[in-house]
């Protein structure tokens, strides 16, 4: 497996990512706002862009993130 684009360590569960948070430019070069929900895996990922939320202290929190499958939960949960 590939390792996700990039990862973020988050410390609550349900996430949001518009894909742009840290582009210059902002939201008019990411994708639209989703909110995402971290379950028992530690982890989810952006369906837009790959983006991996992890759980501070979760069961994915210091893995080895090429080794965790992708891991979706869509918009709006």
């Amino acid at each position: 497996m590939v390792p996700p684009p990039e990862t973020v360590r988050v410390s609550h569960r349900r996430v949001a990512c518009d894909g742009a948070t840290d582009i210059p430019g902002g939201a008019a070069l990411g994708h639209p706002r989703v909110y995402l929900e971290i379950d028992e895996s530690g982890y989810v990922d952006c369906g837009y862009c790959d983006r991996r939320f992890i759980l501070v202290g979760g069961a994915a929190d210091g893995a080895d993130q090429s080794l965790l499958p992708d891991h979706g939960d869509g918009a709006g949960r």
